[in-house]
């Protein structure tokens, strides 16, 4: 299914290469003053990442990825009726992908769309399992921002590239995008982002756990492999590991659980960290099953490509845990 939450409830539909892509949002409160200059910023931070020393290393399709309001917003102030927000596709370009349905490329969704739904999927762009789906996304992490600071919480969320090609090292990531490119290769990277100002409390033990949660969301985000909260703790001992409390509010000398203790909020800083996946679509030819031939043959994908998606990947963190935490604040 395409929807998420149970008090703060988005369902994301369209396709890369369809009229529109778009969101509902149910469970906003009415009262709320939204405007399209509300979405400006996080929505320019999708399209184009926050180093702008590194835009090469990010697809050349450019949108206006302007929000369309048709159904819960009057005179700027949401209704409490279904928030519904269009998104238009303007620049498709579809010539490249038809030949996907018979020769998939390596690692992307192409297979398991097809088999999934019996080969009427649209393979344009990735369809529905693109990257373009992080938009509506992205949009919905705008409301939920709004939605917390309307509830009275003052929380605030900063996401950042941590690493790219495996390296932490901000000067040594040109180069390593620059050979990427040349090689028409694609590499991964790391995303780190710190939430302030979360109350104690928040989540649930188990199957609702706001790491769980957050971990719903992250794994749906397209390139998404791998998530951890706070350090990597499988090298570390207790001793090591382990956060003092020094007062009564919990706080903590160290915060290396990334403030969540049993799946509940301990009111220090929530931390975690993405792992972003290789983009899939790369130019350099490869060789995999053409379902057609029933032979092994060379696949070389043309089109508009991502050196490094995670480049874009920050504010789309931001988006997935403001979500997590209006549908448990709000």
């Amino acid at each position: 299914m395409n929807t998420y939450g149970k008090n703060f409830t988005i369902t994301l539909f369209g396709e890369s290469h369809g009229p529109f892509t778009g969101v509902v949002i149910d469970g906003v409160k009415p009262g709320i003053a939204l405007s399209e200059e509300d979405f400006r910023a996080d929505l320019v931070r999708r399209k184009n990442g926050d180093i702008p020393s590194l835009a090469q290393g990010i697809t050349a399709r450019k949108e206006e990825d302007t929000p369309i309001f048709i159904s819960g917003l009057l005179d700027g102030t949401t209704t409490g009726a279904p928030l519904a927000i269009l998104f238009e596709n303007k620049t498709q370009n579809s010539k490249d992908y038809g030949k996907f349905r018979n020769q998939p490329r390596p690692s992307h969704a192409d297979f398991a769309a097809s088999v999934k739904f019996k080969g009427f999927n649209d393979p344009r762009g990735g369809g529905m399992f693109s990257g373009r789906m992080t938009l509506p996304l992205v949009a919905a992490g705008v409301v939920a921002k709004k939605m917390l600071s309307d509830a009275g919480l003052n929380i605030t969320f900063k996401a950042e590239v941590s690493s790219i090609g495996g390296v932490a090292c901000l000067d040594k990531w040109l180069e390593i995008i620059q050979k990427a490119k040349e090689e028409k290769d694609s590499v991964g990277g790391e995303i780190t982002c710190r939430i302030e100002g979360v109350p104690a409390g928040i989540g649930e033990p188990f199957f609702n756990s706001l790491e769980s949660q957050i971990a719903h969301l992250a794994f749906s985000v397209p390139g998404v492999k791998g998530i951890f909260f706070g350090d990597l703790a499988s090298s570390l001992k207790g001793s090591e590991f382990n956060d003092a409390i020094i007062n009564r509010s919990g706080s903590t000398a160290t915060n290396h659980s990334g403030g969540i203790n049993g799946g509940i909020s301990n009111g220090n800083p929530i931390v975690f960290t993405l792992e972003i996946r290789p983009a899939a679509s790369i130019g350099k030819p490869q060789r995999t099953f053409n379902f057609q031939t029933e032979k092994v043959e060379e696949l070389c994908i043309g089109g508009r490509h991502d050196a490094c998606i995670a480049l874009r990947c920050p504010v789309i963190a931001e988006a997935i845990a403001a979500i997590a935490l209006a549908d448990n604040c709000c």
